[in-house]
């Protein structure tokens, strides 16, 4: 597969929807202010969208995989609703310190390693040195990097560790995804056909 389209990998709780602990419920799944007009913004610009998103709760034994489905299809339809369609949606169900046998284990793909935006790029023909990974914690920051994308971290206070090195050192700040949008899409420019 030829490597060349570009994508934004997005965290998903407090990034791109608001951040309910260990929701399942897709009635509670809300998008986060800007998010529509970024999402716009990136797939105007050419970007593919994906979500990354850390799901522990699985491991902890809080809901069942399966029970993820449904907030996915939620998502989905909140960004039709918007013209937006999502590429791709992937989640890390482990946790080291699980309780679900199955799912307590270190893994790759847990933020802040990189396993699920690598092998998003590699099933989807991704150039990872053209793409970006847009989250709000430096976890993501460091996925993104660890991968090879540029990073913008929504700087929204959900962040509480701040231990910064130059693997969580984002390349640009912004208050929301439609600020991250427009920094993206200024380095950027449109898609080059």
């Amino acid at each position: 597969m030829a490597v060349s389209a570009r994508a934004v990998f997005l965290d998903k709780d407090g990034t791109l929807v608001e951040d309910v602990p260990y929701n399942v419920d897709p009635g509670r799944v809300r998008l986060m202010p800007g998010a529509a007009e970024g999402l716009q913004l990136l797939a105007a610009a050419g970007f593919r969208l994906f979500v990354i998103s850390n799901q522990s709760g699985v491991a902890r034994g809080y809901f069942a995989e399966e029970a993820l489905a449904g907030v996915e299809r939620r998502l989905r339809e909140f960004l039709a609703g918007e013209g937006v369609a999502l590429a791709g949606f992937a989640w890390c169900p482990h946790h080291p310190q699980g309780s679900v046998p199955a799912y307590a284990i270190a893994c790759d793909c847990r933020k802040p390693s990189p396993g699920l935006v690598v092998r998003a790029a590699r099933e989807h023909g991704l150039d990872l040195a053209r793409s970006w990974f847009v989250g709000d914690i430096l976890d993501d920051v460091e996925a993104g990097r660890r991968a090879g994308c540029r990073t913008v971290l929504i700087d929204n206070g959900r962040e509480t560790e701040w231990v910064l090195t130059p693997a969580r050192e984002p390349h640009y700040k912004a208050a929301d995804l439609a600020e991250a949008a427009r920094i993206i899409t200024a380095a950027d420019g449109p898609a080059h056909q």
